[in-house]
């Protein structure tokens, strides 16, 4: 098969042929009435796979050009100066989390004891970091039907301990950055934005339009095949704060102090020639660890596909925004029975889906038997009440380990009255339109 061919000339011909693959295999299917309708699911074309395959004639495996290629990308998308690329959403808010406990922060480290204020309605990786480290996570209410945190019930989350806010944007719809900003920069607390289900979503602040995920300290993303973008599994962390970026990188690289780049010895000419901690001088820095750490990188085949990913993502929030308004629209006159979703004030949503909340005398059970009977799949908002689950029976039982603010009146009826649907960017018209009718079916019944 390559007889003739050097290695480039091979590599080519592969690559080609994988193209040819995809085109005739993969992505072949339209949707028939009938067929089931995710609420979420992969797009992508040859371009993802040619570069999966690329990377893979390579066997680097690891991060490498790949890596460093979507890093930039994905910076530059965003507008941010530092993106750490890991291997998943919920790493993401790891790394970003214990960034904020490292002792280059000085009086501003977390500490095991600190409170971080967040919110119970939503996914359990946006607290565990907290939970896991010692921290105690401080549970506020949400709005209706916003499905964000309550800011005027901050003030009344705040202690002496508190540290830091850690928070989503629920389904693609910004919580209230400005005034969330401004309690922190008031009470000199860090801001984690938990991106991973808003990528692409934009809100205006002090007159300027910025996206999710960077307006705060630190900003997480997931690359989960449901997600804005995919890699598969993937996330990524990014930050303005060349400090908070230095700890990120040492707790996302096992710890290390070292800032080598994986299969690079001594790029800071330094490898021989200091003396840290109380090991002796010239301990090799490749093996010196300035914090407690892990290994989060992400390989790089995972951010070969992702490179193919950004290139198509603004296409891709386009579409959600068209699905989301098209199923409003097609839900239109069920306001008596149903409670519809709203953008929040000065945003522009990336919606991740479509959430809608079950009014008295509309049974969300009932409504939710009928849509999946009709093959169309749905979705609770998460944990609904995390502080209902089972991880949480040892904490309830103490009564330690975290605290309410206030009730979680709303964040219960999430829990009891609220479901949602997919709007991603491979879903056409007739698909939310057949949606539509049929949750209008479902709530007549």
């Amino acid at each position: 098969m390559f007889e003739n061919m050097n290695e480039q000339q091979a590599r080519e011909k592969i690559l080609a042929e994988v193209a040819e693959y995809c085109d005739k295999y993969h992505n072949t299917e339209s949707y028939k009435d009938g067929d089931r309708i995710p609420y979420a699911r992969r797009v992508y074309g040859s371009e993802e796979m040619v570069n999966l395959v690329d990377s893979s004639l390579e066997f680097w495996l690891t991060a490498g050009r790949y890596t460093d290629q979507f890093e930039k990308a994905f910076g530059e998308y965003l507008g941010v100066k530092f993106v750490s690329l890991v291997n998943s959403g919920s790493s993401a808010n790891l790394g970003a989390f214990m960034a904020l406990t490292s002792p280059l922060l000085k009086d501003r480290k977390i500490n095991r004891g600190d409170e971080v204020i967040t919110v119970a309605a939503g996914f359990p990786t946006t607290v565990a970091p907290v939970i896991q480290y010692g921290a105690v996570p401080v549970f506020v209410d949400v709005t209706i039907p916003q499905y964000n945190i309550d800011v005027s019930k901050l003030e009344a989350a705040l202690s002496s301990k508190t540290k830091a806010v850690m928070i989503a944007h629920t389904l693609g719809n910004p919580f209230d950055l400005k005034a969330v900003r401004d309690f922190c920069d008031k009470n000199n607390l860090w801001l984690i934005e938990d991106n991973c289900d808003a990528l692409g979503s934009k809100y205006t602040i002090d007159g300027e339009e910025k996206f999710t995920g960077t307006i705060g300290d630190i900003g997480t993303s997931s690359f989960y095949p449901p997600h804005h973008m995919t890699m598969g599994e993937g996330g990524a962390i990014y930050t303005n704060n060349p400090l908070l970026h230095k700890c990120i990188r040492s707790m996302r690289d096992w710890g290390r102090d070292c800032i080598c780049p994986s299969g690079k010895d001594n790029f800071c000419g330094h490898r021989f020639d200091k003396q840290y901690g109380e090991l002796p001088l010239g301990y090799d820095h490749k093996y010196v660890y300035s914090h407690f750490g892990y290994n989060l990188k992400a390989t790089d085949l995972q951010a070969a596909v992702g490179c193919a990913q950004i290139v198509k993502f603004p296409s891709f929030v386009e579409r959600r925004r068209h699905n989301f308004d098209r199923l409003k629209a097609g839900l239109s006159g069920l306001e008596d029975k149903l409670i519809l979703p709203e953008a929040a004030e000065n945003s522009r949503p990336s919606w991740f889906g479509f959430l809608i909340t079950c009014k008295e005398g509309t049974d969300r059970n009932k409504v939710v038997k009928y849509i999946e009977d009709n093959k169309i799949q749905t979705r609770m908002l998460f944990a609904g009440n995390l502080t209902k689950h089972p991880c949480f029976d040892e904490m309830r039982a103490t009564g330690e380990g975290y605290r309410i603010a206030g009730t979680l009146e709303n964040t219960d009826r999430i829990m009891n009255d609220t479901f949602w649907v997919g709007v991603y960017p491979g879903m056409t018209d007739e698909m939310i339109d057949k949606m539509a009718q049929v949750i209008r079916e479902a709530v007549d019944q």
